[in-house]
């Protein structure tokens, strides 16, 4: 019997093909409207936390379904030629995400290394 592999190899493996990015280089990007920052957290961690001002929240587990547009859940935002970085809390959930919305697609696609806690780190803005 082969061991299941776990989260960090999960990851590990998406971080093979997908751009990475610094919380600095996110920030530099901020301003840009060619850029989509989408926020894959939960809810419950929007209203605690707050997010990147602007950011689309896509809800990780419903990514999938507004990417497609095939799928009547289908959001228009993933259909504009821009560029959508991706992030969650730590970067995990982010790395995955990437990784998915590539082989569904989106070809300019990247998302920030250590998530929505290092770009705080990093003194990016925050809106509630």
């Amino acid at each position: 019997m082969t061991k299941p592999i776990g989260y960090q190899e999960l990851v590990d493996d998406a971080e093979t093909r997908i751009e990475t990015i610094s919380a600095v280089a996110a920030i530099s990007e901020a301003a840009s409207p060619d850029v989509v920052f989408v926020d894959l957290r939960d809810v419950r961690e929007l209203k605690r936390e707050g997010k990147i001002p602007g950011a689309f929240h896509c809800p990780r587990g419903l990514l999938e379904f507004w990417i497609d547009p095939e799928c009547t859940y289908h959001k228009p935002v993933f259909a504009e030629k821009k560029r959508f970085i991706f992030y969650c809390n730590l970067g995990w959930r982010s790395a995955l995400a990437a990784d998915i919305a590539q082989k569904m697609g989106l070809t300019n696609v990247c998302h920030i290394e250590g998530g929505f806690d290092a770009w705080k780190m990093a003194g990016g803005s925050v809106e509630n």
